[in-house]
């Protein structure tokens, strides 16, 4: 008893001086939000970040475009770029598409220019040179320097408010101008974005206000705003494409813009507050209001590092400076959406383009759920269950009003980008961790809808006849068929759960209609149509985008390892764990030939592809087959050399808090494989030390003895204290608190981990 007692008592004590050590360090300081910003050569993808200040899942996502029409990167931030054409108050973070970029302004001197110029030319429209010496981010603030003006620009935000503050040099021709025009590239040819309407109205000489209505990735966007001036302005220039008038209060057209004309003294800051509504510009006034009733920028900005101190510090780690800065970067990254797309009020625009009223006054779009779910939602479920919840009652909201769950859902309307229904393992998961908030029958009710109803991308029809996609059907059939197997497999818990025998096993059934496109002759999985042959010729180097192919964004050799839902069939297809073991082998070094990828895949160990989502899980898969030193190696690998704390610090697009999510759990020596079973499997920590805040109220620590890039390889671990042999571990012994101790070394200990009980299980609960 004494000894025990005195491991308890050692136990208790190293956690106190982990957390008190801590919990007097701004974790904060560590974010650089211009990790993500632009890669370092044309062939590679930087991560698609924006720098710029925002608030927690906010709507307002202020942040510089260094293009007039923005495409790639889908921030309209690059870091590489020389000119910043404006600051615009929407971005997306981290996606591989672009939209947004709402109510661009940018303050300029000399001549009104009305245009934004090419970036090429000097002094070409309103857009201005900067640099990096002159320039500068951290949450909740970003600031540069537009040299061609001499104007020093700072930028702050709260959820519905953009807060702008501009010194300005002595000037007789100070402007500040306002582009309602400016958009994604008008020009892709895959959709179609176009100004449908827009107005600026002047209410008076420090107000303005207005909306634009347009079409992009988001099929209808609304976007009103209501804008104040700490200084009066003397005059106005309005615009409608060519045509430019004075002293009239509003314009209206397709392709509005403004100058709004001052005089100003030798660093004057003229300020100006920016607020949004997808509803009305009545709503965005009330936005303001609640927000931002006075003048006081650094109040507004402190406020903001504040909030993000809060959320950030839910985690706490040990490292070095360049781990926590792409920890705590990557954290921040995956707090920047979904985003609450309801007004103060709790007014939204729903799927259905009618307002609808939140009665928390949140409703959450911008779900990447391809992404997402992977390890996005379960890091949700583990340190923002509230949020979580609330994403996921938004979800429900699209099928009341829709008839589907989001597959990929955008400023509330639905764009059916990517393939698969992953609002489901999300919902499922989320029930099945009993995250407080959400009606499992209704939960149910909507995520069993939304699998037996044909919509885009799901050809449920198809899949009852043929158990598995046919090509001849539907494009990217080998993606889809694994990814709705999964999905079902899903449905079948929660069925389970509540009581629905019959429903659990009819979508256990379609969960292992994988097994049709498996071909034992090439160890792969193929395209078949619907006469059942398969598509000939068969490379499976062959990479898809997204249709015209059987594969989604990968090929066959990353799409072959895709049945998290049952891993140990998985491995039987495949011929036992020795073929098992050996085939991901080679996948690890089996390199590619010039011109086999295509512009989403990045990030190569072999086949392994990190900068895209479908190799994911592919380096734990070890863990399932007894060669858990393995999984530790790759592990580690991708932790040490795909992820660094500057402008390329992604081998892809991060993708809404994917990429992010990864690290961060990976890092702390875990991860999700099948992101609706409550297990996670172990792989190589690389940290010191770290510790979650559970909303239990709970903490759990992780500490790592011998941390290292040479010392990969796992040792010994300790579960509170005990010694520890399994390659997993538990939801429940995370939600439980306590401590996993790791001792690293830079040889496998291939004794740990490979007994049959150590072996990930089906089942965590």
């Amino acid at each position: 008893m004494k000894k025990i007692l005195f491991v308890a008592a050692a136990l208790i004590s190293g956690q106190s001086l982990f957390a008190q050590t801590n919990k007097a360090t701004n974790v904060s300081q560590f974010v650089n939000p211009f990790i993500g910003t632009g890669a370092v050569d044309k062939n590679s993808l930087s991560g698609s970040n924006f720098p710029g200040p925002t608030t927690p899942f906010a709507f307002v996502q202020l942040s510089p475009d260094t293009r007039d029409a923005p495409d790639d990167p889908a921030s309209g931030y690059d870091y590489n770029d020389k000119t910043i054409v404006g600051f615009s108050h929407t971005h997306l973070s981290g996606t591989g598409v672009a939209d947004l970029f709402d109510v661009l302004m940018i303050p300029t001197t000399g001549k009104i220019k009305l245009d934004p110029g090419k970036a090429e030319v000097k002094g070409s429209g309103y857009r201005s040179a900067f640099s990096h010496q002159q320039e500068s981010a951290k949450p909740g603030y970003y600031q540069v320097m537009l040299q061609d003006y001499g104007i020093n620009a700072e930028l702050t935000s709260t959820s519905h408010v953009g807060l702008h503050r501009y010194t300005f040099p002595k000037s007789d021709s100070a402007h500040i101008v306002i582009d309602l025009n400016h958009s994604l590239d008008k020009k892709r040819n895959y959709w179609e974005c176009r100004i449908i309407g827009a107005e600026i109205r002047v209410v008076n000489n420090t107000t303005i206000e207005g909306y634009r209505i347009l079409t992009g990735w988001a099929r209808l966007r609304k976007v009103y705003f209501h804008a104040e001036f700490s200084k009066p302005f003397t005059s106005t220039v309005l615009a409608n494409g060519g045509r430019m008038v004075q002293g009239i209060p509003v314009i209206n057209g397709t392709a509005v813009r403004a100058a709004l004309n001052f005089k100003t003294s030798d660093k004057e800051q003229v300020m100006v507050k920016v607020a949004l509504s997808p509803v009305s510009v009545e709503n965005a006034r009330q936005n303001m209001q609640a927000e931002v009733a006075g003048w006081d920028f650094d109040k507004v900005s402190q406020q903001s590092a504040t909030q993000w101190e809060t959320e950030l510090s839910k985690i706490r780690i040990d490292g070095t400076l360049q781990q926590k800065q792409i920890f705590y970067t990557g954290l921040y990254h995956a707090f920047t959406q979904p985003n609450n797309v309801a007004d103060v009020n709790g007014d939204y625009q729903a799927t259905n383009f009618t307002i609808g009223n939140a009665p928390d006054k949140a409703h959450y779009s911008t779900f990447s759920l391809w992404d997402t779910y992977r390890a996005a939602h379960p890091l949700y479920t583990l340190i923002q269950p509230e949020k979580d919840a609330a994403f996921i009652n938004s979800m429900i909201r699209q099928y009341n009003t829709y008839g589907y769950l989001p597959i990929w859902q955008l400023w509330g309307d639905e764009n059916y980008c990517m393939i698969g229904n992953h609002s489901i393992p999300v919902i499922v998961d989320a029930v099945l961790k009993g995250l407080p908030g959400v009606d499992a029958e209704k939960a149910y009710e909507a995520i069993k809808g939304s699998s037996t109803t044909d919509h885009p991308g799901s050809a449920f029809t198809a899949w009852e006849k043929y158990g598995y996609i046919p090509e001849d059907v539907e494009s990217q059939s080998v993606s889809i068929t694994v990814e709705m197997a999964y999905d079902d497999w899903c449905v079948a818990q929660l069925a389970k759960k509540l009581g629905k025998t019959a429903d659990y096993e009819h979508f256990m059934k379609r969960s292992a209609f994988y097994r049709n496109l498996y071909n034992p002759k090439t160890g792969f999985f193929q395209a078949r149509n619907k006469d059942g042959n398969w598509l000939t010729p068969f490379n499976p180097l062959d990479y898809g985008g997204n249709g015209g192919s059987p594969y989604t964004e990968a090929n066959a050799w990353q799409y072959s390892w895709y049945v998290p839902q049952n891993v140990p069939d998985l491995i039987s297809l495949m011929g036992g764990n020795q073929k098992f073991t050996a085939k991901l082998d080679t996948f690890f070094t089996l390199a590619n030939k010039p011109g086999d990828v295509n512009g989403n895949a990045s990030g190569f160990i072999g086949q392994y592809a990190h900068g895209n989502e479908p190799s994911h899980h592919i380096a734990y898969l070890y863990d399932y087959a007894g060669q858990p030193w393995k999984t530790q190696f790759y592990v580690a690998k991708v932790l040490n050399e795909l992820y660094n704390n500057s402008s390329s610090g992604y081998q892809g697009n991060e993708d809404c808090g994917q990429m992010a999510s990864w690290y961060i759990f990976s890092s702390m020596g875990f991860y999700p494989v099948n992101p609706a079973n409550g297990v996670y499997a172990i792989g190589s920590p690389i940290l010191k030390d770290a510790v979650m805040q559970l909303s239990n109220g709970k903490s759990f620590y992780v500490t790592v003895k011998n941390s290292s890039p040479a010392n990969c390889y796992i040792q010994s671990v300790k579960l509170n204290g005990v010694a520890y042999n399994k390659a997993y571990i538990t939801q429940q012994d995370i939600m439980n608190g306590g401590k996993l101790d790791f001792v690293m070394g830079s040889k496998p200990n291939k004794n740990w981990g490979v007994k049959a009980d150590a072996i990930p299980p089906l089942w965590g609960y």
